[in-house]
């Protein structure tokens, strides 16, 4: 915006106080929504509405101007709904004519007059009388070129929404599919709870933490990584249907499928297991899909993913044997798995643990081939330290993740309850951060000890909204689906 522009609507802004005029009033008064004013006119006549001559009261912001010397036209917009609106010198006095011919695009009006319609048939409100709500001191992007610069579309969100239809479908998409995983759950006899975002001690996934401190406690705190381990105290206490939605934090890469403030919905449901969660994972997002989208075949690229139908189901050691030749459950240890994996010709990099090098290879030979909706099972126990292990090899854990799009939706697994082996297995986490790795899951002795107390058959599910809006909108970043992305600071 140049700076004589700005000046000039400063000026405006002056010259109304001066005549006594509030240019941000508090009081709105009556109207009618746009959308209100259309579903009641717009499917009538110009002969018909000019019989009526119906009068209507509406608001909203100034998105474009047009101005023919005795004739203005200004496009009005509220809540998703535009409308057009008239002022012609002489049919309004000529105080509210150049009041009107003074505003600004961007400007919040409140307008009152007659309904017609123009010869080529353009729903309008013909002003009698105007009232400024707002006066806007810097000047929006043009409707039909929108914010040109992409990282400014992502730190100007308001602007973007303003100028980007796109990106107002994708909000409203992400709630819609918010509310439906919500009606849901409801409906199926789920409680909505909320637990701690600051923790003494962090968990329930494999991840870094951001650290805070407490001043008045001296107690140094975490954000979470997960909710887990709260909701299955929750379970524990008898609240056997229970789920979050809420805002995580990783201390880790920023890339296109991760930022590191996202939102997950948590659920936990007693007496059932990874297979029952497999149907009710799938049911869920069908429905989301189906009320958000009014469909189940979702675009993606040149292609579609199709949610309706059978979801196919594999295991992790067959899907990473497939794609790469390895065997990672016939490997003993890092280096075992080391020499089989560049046996295959494929450079084993700098993992510090067996178990990180599994997660490398699934990463980056088995998932981006994950297009269609699939079920990926039976992780190898040392990947899962909190799920339950298999009746029928010791070596896995009862648990999915679900893919789609080439990146992971869901992650869930019948959750270990036995403390002994709980304790087990966060003493060999214990032993391999001490290897290396950053992520390994602390000690808990607060959950174990309510773990003692006893804890029924349970299982859980962590569903990514941001990846799931993603998959529903064919976004190629999670930047898009998320109103405020982190960004790296400006330089000055």
């Amino acid at each position: 915006m140049s700076e004589n522009e700005r000046e000039a609507r400063r000026a405006r802004l002056a010259a109304l106080r001066e005549r006594g005029v509030d240019p941000f009033p508090a009081h709105v008064g009556a109207f009618i929504p746009v959308s209100e004013l259309r579903a009641a006119h717009g499917e009538k006549s110009a002969a018909q509405l000019e019989s009526e001559a119906p009068e209507a009261v509406v608001v909203g912001r100034i998105r474009a101007q047009r101005s023919f010397g005795k004739l203005i036209f200004f496009t009005l917009v509220e809540g998703g709904a535009s409308l057009q609106v008239s002022a012609r010198k002489g049919e309004v006095d000529a105080e509210t004519f150049g009041f009107a011919k003074q505003l600004d695009i961007g400007d919040f009006v409140r307008v009152r007059g007659v309904v017609w319609r123009t010869q080529k048939g353009e729903l309008t409100v013909d002003l009698r009388s105007a009232e400024l709500l707002a006066k806007a001191l810097r000047p929006l992007p043009e409707k039909w070129h929108g914010l040109s610069d992409v990282e400014a579309r992502f730190r100007q969100r308001y602007l973007d929404l303003l100028s980007n239809d796109r990106a107002r479908e994708i909000a409203v998409t992400r709630s819609r599919a918010l509310q439906a995983i919500r009606r849901f759950l409801d409906s199926r006899g789920f409680l909505e709870v909320e637990t701690p975002v600051l923790q003494p001690l962090y968990g329930g996934a494999a991840a870094r933490p951001f650290t805070t401190h407490h001043n008045l406690l001296d107690q140094q705190l975490y954000l979470r990584i997960s909710d887990e381990l709260y909701l299955k105290r929750l379970v524990i206490g008898g609240l056997e249907r229970v789920y979050e939605i809420g805002h995580n934090f990783r201390n880790e890469g920023i890339s296109r499928k991760h930022n590191p403030e996202f939102t997950m919905m948590e659920c936990y449901q007693a007496f059932a297991d990874y297979e029952d969660m497999m149907e009710l994972v799938k049911a869920m997002l069908q429905a989301a899909a189906a009320e958000a989208l009014q469909g189940l075949s979702l675009p993606h690229g040149e292609g579609c993913i199709e949610l309706s139908g059978e979801w196919p189901r594999i295991s992790m050691c067959d899907a990473i044997r497939a794609q790469t030749g390895v065997d990672i459950l016939a490997t003993d240890g890092l280096a075992g798995l080391q020499k089989a994996v560049r046996a295959e010709g494929i450079d084993p990099g700098d993992a510090p643990t067996w178990a990180v090098l599994v997660d490398d290879l699934f990463s980056a030979h088995v998932e981006p081939t994950l297009v269609q909706p699939t079920f990926v099972t039976h992780h190898p126990t040392a990947l899962s330290p909190l799920a339950k292990r298999s009746s029928e090899d010791p070596r896995v854990v009862e648990r999915f993740e679900l893919f789609a799009g080439g990146m992971e939706i869901a992650n869930a697994f019948s959750e270990l309850n036995d403390h002994d082996d709980q304790r087990q297995r966060f003493e060999e986490q214990q032993r391999l951060h001490a290897e290396g790795d950053a992520e390994a899951h602390p000690m808990d002795e607060d959950f174990l000890l309510a773990l003692e107390h006893g804890m029924p058959p349970t299982v859980g599910l962590g569903l990514g909204i941001d990846r799931l809006v993603r998959l529903l909108v064919d976004a190629p970043n999670l930047r898009e689906v998320i109103l405020f992305p982190h960004l790296r600071a400006e330089r000055a």
